[in-house]
């Protein structure tokens, strides 16, 4: 809470310092004028005041602002007008412009009239995050460009950066009568034993690219360019992002923030516990274990989220609450914490003005520092603190738990072991023995076999505790054997115990998944927490997301990238429906918004690439026409994409380019790339299968017609089965106007008037065809068999086109309105949405087939909303003998 301004607060602040801050003290005799400021008017203005200092020159004018800046942000914070962030904002300000005027001097010196080019200051630690210790050093990386930097003709360009570095350093910390600017940290350059002070920029980005150590990604966490040439010190930036922020998680580097937090207790033990002497930045629960919490949630979700990215710690911890990440109770216990021991620490540094981070250990200094902070005495202080600790020392140690916990070597004890964690026989002993053998290529290097013991117990526990675990570990082994280099998979999975049942859930019941796993371990990457399990955003939205991230790619990368993102999130889905973490019926509405996310970005990239060829057609679109499942929102994980293509374009219309194409050639061809696009393989594996045969004339007839025409065959030629597939067409691509033109011209078309009765004959022989060529697979085969779920959308598309009613791709939807009509009975739409989410989990469970194995069984009863297989089986039964008798009753052959 900040104090409004108030008089009473300002002489206690100024009695206090006086009293128990020899370097408060000695300042306010010699800052007068800053004193009467405060108390006069606030703190801001002494702040203004003491910006407004000059020397006769650059080093002594740096020296008096700071001095007298230190007395201003000291008398404001102990007055408790000034927060801690607006307290490290205005240090770290000062410290910028100080670095940027005293690099200009240096400039200045050996070339007068150059500006500060070619030499870039990065800032790192708490000057990068913009939150300055009142007594603090500046950590520093200083670049250069050799072909910018301006100097002197014979100078060689590596020795003219280090002599203006040189005297940056002279400037700012050396101490004279007047005291010093900052204290200059450059030891977090790559390899400062050896390098020279400032660097080539490209020798550091290829440093940084090839032979960095995982924690400088988390010191990078904090970086930005503060002064001289900052487009250069952007560059760099931007060219190390990829080694920062990796889209997968990197455990190694968290282990190695773990392990140097665990150096950090061990190298300053006197300081751990809490109480006089107690280290506020490096003991347990300290400033530093807040900072190091809060960058390990970062570089687990930040390369995913750019929002995470914010480089001070209590904005970093507002924005992992806000996307989910962290528990707004945790992320308060660390922000409240750091906020109590970063002003303890400034009540330490503000009594002599030294880099101090302990509370001191003597009873009449510890006083001091109480009475300063308008304690009572040093017991309150420590009060006021012990919470705090406790709090962050108990989150952090989350972290760093120990996980020694290893299978035995021993073959006799390993056999044990594997049979108490529920692998009977000697199959999971075998699997075991022979991935330690190191034959697989992901466990061939040291790193990679430790990560991997370090992980067993817990996949193994995991696994041991599934239904089938033979047929998991035999998955897994696939994954292992396919995996080029596994060290990041098996740390997540050792890091995660929860991941590792999931993963076990994933091999046990979902084939389709396990391939896929094991085709892109990074998939897992996603579902580290259940944030991943929110619901996806509606289909427009997605398509928007999709276009920003391929806006800037070349085509061949934009097929990719959607490739990925579309392979993560049916992943993703997948794992949702076999953790029952949703409906079925709502996972096949988000297959289906996937897809149409999918075909809308991709029509979009190759449209635009196209154009760059073949020109544009002026006032005309391209229309694209989802049916079956997909236009009836209700793909399974395994549904290929039912498309027609649309055109709308004024007749002899013809593109702009130089060799000019008629709109149907042109978009005929574009037709062609968009199904390619959507459906040939790349480096970044498939996407979906595209059938476009429901179009007019079918495999004879042009890939692309225009709507005109389209709507001509389908007066005069098409059979009723094409209007029974148009009972499930929605447009998915084109502007608003085009799209609802299209709507109605497949409406108008549905309803023509018609021989009710040659309707139902046509839809009866169409559906016996279908049966003698597409047999059921089996006696669970819920979509071909009798009473199945073809039979219900023959009965539904029926009653559409023989009443006109209920004309909506959705079947539930279409399925109330002929309920309202009087058409069909109310227990149509419960049936539906039965055998529907029977489909939607057998075709990830059971891809082969529609009969899962029987170990799956108990899973697919559960997800579809019944306590035992065969309760789900009699429902079932139940359900397609009343989908028979509904579409006797509609095709006329009730018996």
């Amino acid at each position: 809470m900040i104090a409004t301004p108030d008089g009473g607060a300002r002489r206690g602040a100024i009695e206090r310092s006086s009293r128990h801050s020899p370097f408060l003290r000695e300042a306010m005799a010699k800052w007068p004028e800053i004193t009467q400021i405060f108390s006069d008017q606030g703190a801001e203005a002494a702040v203004a005041a003491a910006l407004s200092e000059e020397g006769d020159e650059v080093a002594r004018a740096l020296r008096r602002r700071r001095h007298a800046l230190a007395l201003a942000v000291a008398l404001g914070d102990l007055a408790g007008e000034l927060p801690l962030e607006r307290v490290t904002t205005l240090l770290s300000e000062f410290a910028d412009a100080a670095i940027d005027r005293a690099l200009t001097a240096a400039f200045a010196e050996r070339m007068p009239g150059e500006a500060a080019r070619g030499l870039a200051v990065i800032a790192l630690g708490k000057l990068g995050s913009g939150e300055l210790n009142y007594s603090s050093d500046v950590d520093l990386i200083l670049l250069f460009d050799p072909e910018t930097l301006p100097r002197r003709p014979r100078d060689d360009p590596g020795e003219a950066a280090v002599r203006y570095g040189r005297r940056l350093v002279e400037l700012l910390q050396q101490r004279t009568a007047d005291g010093y600017v900052a204290r200059v940290d450059l030891r977090l350059r790559p390899a400062s034993e050896v390098t020279p002070i400032v660097l080539p920029i490209d020798a550091a980005i290829s440093y940084y690219e090839s032979s960095a150590l995982p924690w400088e990604r988390a010191a990078f966490i904090r970086a930005r360019a503060c002064a001289g040439d900052r487009a250069l010190g952007e560059r760099f930036l931007s060219e190390i992002k990829p080694f920062i922020w990796r889209r997968a998680i990197d455990f190694g580097a968290i282990d190695e923030i773990r392990d140097i937090s665990m150096r950090i207790r061990d190298h300053y033990a006197q300081g751990q516990a809490f109480g006089p002497g107690f280290d506020l930045k490096r003991g347990r629960g300290g400033i530093r274990e807040a900072e190091f919490f809060t960058q390990v949630q970062q570089l687990v979700h930040g390369g995913r989220d750019p929002a995470l990215r914010a480089p001070a710690t209590l904005d970093a911890l507002a924005e992992l609450r806000v996307a989910g990440r962290l528990e707004p109770a945790v992320a308060a216990a660390i922000g409240d914490g750091y906020r109590a021991l970063r002003t303890a620490e400034h009540r330490v540094q503000m009594i002599d003005d030294r880099q101090e981070h302990r509370l001191p250990s003597a009873a009449a200094a510890l006083a001091a520092v109480a009475l300063l902070d308008g304690r009572a005495d040093a017991d309150e202080l420590l009060a006021s603190l012990s919470g705090h600790v406790a709090a962050i020392a108990t989150q952090f140690d989350s972290l760093v738990s120990e996980r020694g916990e290893r299978l035995s070597n021993d073959p006799d004890i390993l056999r044990r072991e594997l049979e108490a964690l529920g692998f009977a026989g000697d199959e999971a002993f075998r699997r075991v023995c022979d991935w330690r053998s190191g034959k697989a290529r992901s466990l061939r290097s040291p790193a990679a076999r430790a990560a991997f013991e370090a992980m067993l117990p817990t996949l193994m526990r995991a696994v041991g505790a599934g239904p089938d675990p033979g047929r998991a570990l035999n998955r897994f082994s696939d994954i292992i054997e396919r995996l080029s280099s596994g060290v990041n998979l098996y740390r997540l999975l050792e890091a995660r115990p929860q991941l590792a049942g999931l993963v076990a859930l994933i091999l046990t019941h979902a084939p389709a998944l396990a391939d896929q796993l094991a085709r892109q371990p990074t998939l897992l990457d996603g579902l580290i927490d259940d944030s991943s399990f929110a619901l996806p955003p509606p289909a427009p939205e997605l398509a928007k997301k999709f276009l920003a991230a391929i806006a800037a790619e070349p085509l061949d990368g934009a097929l990719d990238r959607v490739r990925q993102m579309v392979g993560e999130r049916r992943f993703a889905l997948g794992v949702q429906l076999v953790a029952a973490h949703r409906d079925p019926i709502a996972v096949a509405e988000d297959y289906s918004d996937l897809a149409e996310a999918a075909i809308v970005a991709l029509a979009d990239a190759v449209t635009r690439d196209f154009a760059r060829t073949h020109g544009t057609i002026e006032a005309s679109e391209l229309v694209v026409l989802g049916l079956g499942r997909l236009g009836g929102r209700a793909l399974t994980h395994a549904s290929d994409l039912d498309l027609i293509y649309l055109f709308d374009a004024p007749d002899g219309a013809r593109s702009d380019a130089a060799k000019s194409l008629s709109a149907t050639d042109y978009y005929n061809r574009l037709a062609s790339r968009i199904s390619a696009a959507l459906s040939v393989p790349t480096a970044a594996g498939p996407l979906y299968d595209v059938d476009t045969r429901l179009r007019p004339q079918g495999a004879q007839g042009m890939l692309a017609v225009s709507l005109g025409a389209f709507d001509a065959y389908q007066r005069g030629e098409a059979w009723t089965w094409e209007h029974m597939a148009l009972c499930r067409a929605r447009p998915l691509t084109g502007s608003a106007t085009v799209r609802a033109k299209v709507r109605e011209a497949i409406v108008a078309v549905q309803s023509l008037p018609r021989d009710d009765a040659q309707t139902r004959a046509d839809s009866a022989k169409m559906r016996a065809e279908m049966a003698r060529h597409k047999p059921p697979a089996g006696p669970l085969d819920i979509k071909l068999g009798p009473g199945g779920l073809v039979d219900l959308e023959f009965a539904v598309h029926t009653l559409q086109l023989t009443h006109r009613v209920g004309l909506d791709p959705r079947l539930e939807v279409a399925l109330a309105a002929l309920v309202e009509a009087g058409l069909i009975d109310a227990g149509a739409d419960p049936d539906l949405r039965l055998l529907s989410r029977v489909l939607v989990v057998l075709r990830l469970v059971a891809p082969e087939g529609m009969e899962p194995v029987e170990q799956s069984r108990a899973l697919v009863s559960s997800l579809c909303g019944y306590d035992n297989w065969p309760g789900l089986i009699d429902a079932i039964a139940a359900a397609r003998e009343r989908i028979a008798a509904r579409w006797a009753h509609v095709k006329g052959d009730e018996r």
